[in-house]
């Protein structure tokens, strides 16, 4: 069995300090194999909100992977933007945009969705696509996991553009057994069936781990248990806008044959 702690959209700059370290020792104190973040570390993309997000990290003793969010480049530095998108990332992050994980039971594959080119929506572009899905396809009985910041689907009511390219990735990671999408962008916490229900794959979304911007939900984080018949999620969230992540009851789903 794999345990996976999904964060995401931690946003320094506009993070409730007083839940740093709650959820540094929770995170711990589940002793997760991976620490999976799926972007949006920052506010503004600040040398020093991208040092707190490092700090972070750097106190996590689980493996961590991660992937930018759009929040993560420069946007009112144009020039930056544009010719080095992600070099504060890289400095304080990791060099590797998309990070990819091994093991005799899993691979997980990240991917870079954050586009400089658009403020807010993301783009699954088509390499990447082609790049992941080579890799699933070569997966044999283990688990497939994809980790992006923007969502392949959203949740009804949502406001957000849909991610250019999305529909026909979903379609391909399908195809190639994708297991778990896990993704964030909304500040929505949401599970849900990857296309119609009954089809292969299963999405989870984060809601923010830190950031105060809680679009009527606390912020939380995700346990996530990949076992042989079975996908177990424990969401971890803090009541009533405690300093504390408490667990609420787990939710099974099972794994596609």
């Amino acid at each position: 069995m794999m345990r996976l702690v999904h964060l995401s959209d931690l946003h320094f700059g506009r993070d409730r300090a007083e839940l740093v370290a709650p959820m540094i020792a929770q995170v711990n104190a589940l002793a997760p194999d991976l620490v999976l973040i799926s972007g949006d570390f920052t506010q503004r993309a600040r040398r020093d909100q991208f040092a707190q997000a490092r700090d972070l990290m750097s106190r996590l003793e689980a493996r961590v992977l991660a992937v930018p969010g759009n929040h993560d480049m420069p946007l009112w530095n144009l020039p930056a933007r544009l010719l080095a998108p992600f070099a504060r990332y890289r400095a304080a992050i990791a060099d590797d945009l998309c990070p990819v994980f091994e093991n005799d039971d899993i691979v997980v594959a990240c991917a870079n969705t954050a586009d400089p080119l658009a403020h807010q929506r993301g783009l699954f572009r088509p390499r990447e696509v082609a790049r992941i899905c080579a890799l699933f396809s070569q997966a044999g009985a283990r688990k497939r996991v994809l980790v992006a910041h923007h969502p392949l689907e959203q949740p009804p009511g949502s406001s957000k553009a849909p991610m250019k390219g999305a529909e026909s990735a979903a379609a391909r990671l399908r195809e190639v057994g994708v297991d778990l999408v896990l993704s964030g962008h909304l500040h929505r916490w949401w599970i849900a069936p990857l296309g119609a229900v009954g089809t292969r794959g299963l999405q989870v979304q984060a809601g923010t781990g830190l950031s105060n911007r809680l679009r009527d939900e606390e912020n939380n984080f995700n346990l996530i248990e990949l076992r042989a018949q079975a996908i177990r999620v424990t969401r971890y969230l803090t009541l009533e806008n405690g300093t504390s992540f408490t667990p609420e009851a787990a939710q099974d789903f099972p794994c596609a044959p």
